[in-house]
């Protein structure tokens, strides 16, 4: 899962990836959907209307951002499988075309960053920069990326006001009475009932199984027999339900930083190991900015940090930073140091500075931006249907009384992340429309191998959810990275991985067993 610096619902800031030869002309799908079921026949009618109308490709508009020769346009599709010829919504695509030779084309490679909420329409930016990570891929590849239902520019969803979304400094998310968890519940039911009101038309239909359906229907309208993949983070358990609804149309599947598809674990319990993959990964930071010391001097051994960490937090809650930033914009800002290795450093920086004296730097970092208003509206709509999708895939326990026990139970040893992750989810406990029941992933052996990648120290997506991922799909390889947890490996330089993704996707290679890679280099201060 991967999480925005955005604004929690409930008043906290939160951190809420064969032969070669060209794919062959359209056709109408031989599968769109195992289990006969309404919306199996629904989607083979969305495919088969996509597969003869295509993609009007154009320019991308001006202020979006996309050089040329990215190319956008829609896709129209079902708001519900069940009614096809009901209301119909857009999804909103992006694609460049392979750099290779006419030979060398596989046809199209298509991302979800994750979230739920990412907008992957940023994909084929990696071939106007020269990614060097991805030059291989997309010689062979056209590099296509969409804002999945209800992201961005594809029928956008809202809960709650952008600008009053973004306004700081919001209440601490560790609570000291009984009062401030009153305090929490109820701006976490407000947001529910927000949600609701802005977009109550589309929370029924704000699911994961719906997306992947998508995601068929823009196969066919690119023109693809079978789809290449790469999901990142909540992008792995979007494959993974498609490769359990259409396991005959996967060509090949590359699923990075894994959530465990159980449905056991989506959601409720996702989030509670996620807390605790959370302080192991805090606690590695706190170790490298202790062995950094004569740079960042903060404190020369992890528990002199976590004393640092702790006296900054304490500072901010009696008086915030600017105004604005108190314990809650604290940890937006502090999570992506656990996140993602790119932000160890830039952290520790900011971090630095406050230390030496300079406050001005961590408001900086930290504090809302209130003349954003294209930055607000794009982190409340990321937030939005980060709850929607969530609360809609599976059921979430009722009774407050479940929610306090298991989150009070984890803050005692793994307080980082535990009681802002509960109030960013908390919405879900009085969710207006039906939730689940959860996919069951277990395509069986019509699915092609897909190829695993995962950090060992994730703490986003644990490491326990590639194993459980692995079991599902038969025939599938793991990489796993040792000893690393950033989040999102195949966009790390790691010659291990990063030659071995593209084997799989150049040529379908897949290593006869698991692969254990060493880790990237360690980031430097």
């Amino acid at each position: 899962m991967r999480r925005a610096a955005a604004l929690g619902s409930a008043g906290t800031l939160i951190a809420g990836t064969l032969v070669a030869g060209a794919i062959a002309a359209p056709v109408a799908s031989a599968d769109s959907g195992r289990g006969g079921t309404s919306e199996a026949r629904g989607v083979q009618l969305a495919a088969d209307r996509a597969a003869g109308k295509g993609i009007d490709w154009a320019d991308c508009p001006a202020d979006w951002g996309l050089p040329k020769p990215i190319q956008c346009g829609t896709v129209t599709v079902p708001l519900d499988y069940k009614r096809p010829n009901g209301r119909q919504i857009t999804v909103t695509v992006d694609r460049i075309g392979h750099t290779g030779t006419p030979a060398e084309r596989q046809g199209a490679l298509v991302y979800n960053p994750g979230g739920p909420g990412g907008s992957g329409l940023r994909f084929p930016v990696r071939v106007t920069s020269k990614n060097p990570l991805w030059v291989n891929t997309s010689k062979a590849y056209d590099f296509v990326g969409f804002d999945p239902r209800g992201v961005g520019r594809s029928t956008p969803i809202s809960c709650v006001d952008p600008q009053e979304f973004v306004k700081a400094p919001k209440a601490d998310p560790v609570p000291d009475s009984e009062a401030d968890k009153r305090a929490q519940r109820k701006l976490a039911a407000e947001y529910a009932a927000g949600c609701a009101e802005r977009s109550g038309w589309m929370l029924p239909h704000m699911t994961t199984a719906n997306t992947a359906r998508d995601l068929h229907v823009i196969r066919a309208a690119l023109g693809e027999r079978k789809l290449n993949f790469l999901g990142v983070s909540y992008g792995t358990y979007l494959g993974a339900v498609y490769a359990e609804l259409f396991p005959g149309h996967v060509r090949r599947m590359v699923v990075d930083s894994v959530v465990n598809p159980s449905r056991k674990k989506i959601w409720y319990q996702a989030n509670l190991d996620q807390d605790v993959a959370f302080e192991m990964r805090w606690n590695d930071w706190k170790a490298w900015v202790a062995a950094n010391h004569a740079t960042y001097g903060i404190g020369d051994t992890p528990a002199k940090v976590e004393a640092q960490w702790q006296k900054l937090r304490a500072a901010v809650k009696k008086a915030p930073l600017g105004g604005v930033v108190g314990p809650a914009e604290l940890l937006s800002f502090f999570q992506s140091a656990p996140y993602y290795d790119s932000s160890w450093a830039p952290t520790a920086r900011v971090w630095s500075k406050y230390v030496a004296g300079d406050t001005q730097a961590l408001v900086d970092a930290a504090a809302p931006d209130l003349t954003d208003t294209v930055g607000n509206a794009r982190a409340e709509n990321g937030n939005a249907v980060y709850t929607a999708v969530e609360c809609a895939d599976a059921a979430w326990p009722t009774d407050w009384r479940t929610w306090d026990r298991d989150n009070t139970r984890l803050h005692r040893d793994y307080p980082f992340l535990t009681w802002s992750n509960a109030w960013l989810n908390l919405p879900c406990a009085t969710w207006s429309t039906r939730q689940g029941p959860a996919v069951e992933v277990n395509p069986g052996k019509d699915l092609p191998g897909v190829l695993i990648v995962q950090a060992e120290r994730d703490a986003a997506t644990p490491v326990s959810g590639a194993y459980e991922l692995q079991k599902r799909l038969k025939g599938s390889r793991l990489i796993l990275e040792k000893n690393a947890g950033s989040h999102g490996v195949t966009g790390i330089a790691n010659a291990c991985v990063n030659e071995r993704v593209d084997a799989y996707l150049l040529n379908g290679t897949l290593d006869s067993r698991n692969v254990t890679c060493d880790p990237h280099a360690v980031p430097k201060p």
